[in-house]
């Protein structure tokens, strides 16, 4: 995971700064070096100049060794004064280095591990940066896909949005032509109703006049059979009532037509008409 950007910049300014300190640590440590060989030089120099003394405060003493002597040489005793303190300074150093060397072997060891989960760390951020990318551009190609069927919907849309217009258009004329249609049917169907009105009227007056000349056709009847004592007589007048009877005349002068067969061949009369009376549903 990457560090922030404040974090970042920090660690860059510390990097600077140690690179700016340490610059001159080589030419430090060779001054601190010389530093102590100078000092310890002057300590030589010192136990020279003090064995000298002491050589020149006794003349009788010998500068020279002679082995065997139980006297010592005070230029050599400070010699080797000077040089075991040389070595000892050598061995501190040398075990300063050795540690030195360990801490560093340490630190190699402890940079090596961390250099190491740095690598697995830095492959497993290439790998999931890999995969993130693979994602990404599948995501896009999504995303392209999602958008180009958004446009086809959107002129699917469109075309819908037209078609529906058009048959909403289409449907304002069938409603107006069926509003008319039905107006048109009504005033049909009044005109039908008041036709059959008429037709229902005309029969039942033609009913009524056939009921009246049927009454006054058993009327003859009666009158016949109350009279046959006097049958020559009365057989002109009812002659004369029976042709009155069976050419009935309309109230504008015609014939009737249905009413010549009231009587029939035998002299019987003939069936009953009812009365037709048309309602509004025939």
């Amino acid at each position: 995971m990457a560090e922030p950007a404040w974090q970042e910049l920090l660690r860059l300014r510390l990097v600077e700064r140690n690179a700016k300190e340490s610059a001159f640590a080589p030419v430090i440590e060779q001054y601190r070096r010389l530093a102590q060989q100078t000092k310890l030089l002057k300590e030589r120099n010192a136990s020279l100049l003090r064995a000298v003394g002491s050589v020149k405060g006794n003349p009788s003493s010998s500068t020279v060794f002679i082995p065997g002597t139980s006297e010592e040489n005070p230029v050599r005793a400070a010699y080797m004064a000077s040089l075991e303190s040389q070595i000892s300074s050598l061995r501190d150093e040398l075990a300063t280095v050795y540690k030195t060397q360990g801490q560093n072997a340490q630190r190699l060891l402890s940079m090596n591990e961390t250099l190491r989960e740095k690598e697995e760390l830095a492959r497993i951020d290439t790998e999931n940066l890999r995969k993130t990318r693979e994602e990404a551009a599948v995501l896009k190609r999504k995303v392209d896909q999602h958008s180009e069927l958004m446009l086809e919907k959107d002129r699917t849309i469109q075309i819908l949005h037209d078609e529906i217009n058009t048959l909403q258009l289409e449907l304002g004329q069938i409603e107006e032509r069926n509003q008319t249609l039905t107006k048109d049917n009504a005033k049909l169907l009044q005109r039908w109703l008041d036709a059959k009105q008429a037709e229902a009227n005309k029969m039942n007056e033609a009913n009524d006049f056939y009921e009246t000349m049927r009454s006054r056709h058993q009327a003859v009847l009666s009158w016949r059979d109350g009279s046959e004592g006097g049958k020559d007589i009365n057989a002109n007048n009812g002659a004369e009532t029976a042709s009155q009877v069976t050419t009935p005349m309309s109230g504008n002068g015609e014939l009737e037509e249905d009413d010549q067969s009231i009587l029939t061949k035998d002299g019987t009369p003939s069936p009953d008409r009812k009365v037709v009376d048309l309602t509004p549903n025939g």
